[in-house]
């Protein structure tokens, strides 16, 4: 599937890529919806019904991704309302492998994110991911999400990349629509980010399971 002698550089999403994405989705669909109801008296049913609609419409946006935003927007502590269910935060199957034989057999992999610094500072300190990569470029530095084209020309000013020779692993096929507009060659999604959820049967890019089907047949 990857034709791993023309690729120079490797982007990596982390959340639902590198990341299992139950974390995130228990979390804004559970845990947070149930403590903002005991913190304003209501039920579960009435938090989510209040709180859900808010944040689908800030999808694909900047806003949807800021911690801050949401603390301040909700009226919570969102990195301490986190912190509550941190042990859910893990890799996805095969993910630490994979990260372990490119960094032994690729010079450059970036970790280029949706995540604020806030989530990035919670999830590298528990998984450690950020020694296997030579760089993080979160699109809150940026000031644009990467489903934007904007985000794709700001990392190309701070890790220049050629986009006939860069793969990008991603779970979210805006985003990969986005980087196939910029010119990005090399395309991959994952049709299980999230652990506890069916495999996604339709998608529009190249998908795995496991990260090993990219991998060499004779890897070392």
């Amino acid at each position: 599937m990857i034709d791993w002698q023309s690729i120079e550089t490797v982007l990596l999403d982390m959340d639902g890529t590198l990341l299992d994405l139950h974390f995130d989705s228990h979390f804004w669909l559970e845990h947070l919806p149930l403590r903002y109801a005991e913190l304003h008296q209501l039920d579960a049913a009435s938090a989510k019904a209040e709180l859900i609609p808010q944040i689908m419409a800030e999808k694909g946006q900047l806003n949807w991704y800021s911690l801050d935003y949401w603390s301040e927007r909700l009226g919570v502590d969102i990195v301490a309302l986190k912190k509550e269910i941190q042990h859910l935060i893990g890799f996805r199957a095969d993910a630490l492998d994979f990260l372990q034989w490119l960094h032994q057999a690729h010079p450059r992999v970036i970790l280029a994110t949706n995540a604020d610094r806030k989530s990035l500072a919670l999830k590298l300190a528990l998984t450690g991911l950020d020694a296997y990569v030579e760089q993080i470029v979160s699109s809150a530095d940026c000031g644009i999400p990467k489903e934007e084209q904007g985000y794709w020309e700001a990392l190309q000013q701070v890790v220049p990349f050629d986009p006939q020779t860069t793969l990008l692993i991603d779970d979210n096929e805006d985003v990969l629509a986005s980087a196939e507009r910029y010119g990005i060659r090399w395309l991959i999604t994952i049709n299980q980010p999230d652990s506890q959820l069916p495999i996604r049967q339709l998608t529009e890019y190249p998908a795995v399971t496991r990260f090993a089907e990219l991998e060499p047949v004779n890897r070392p």
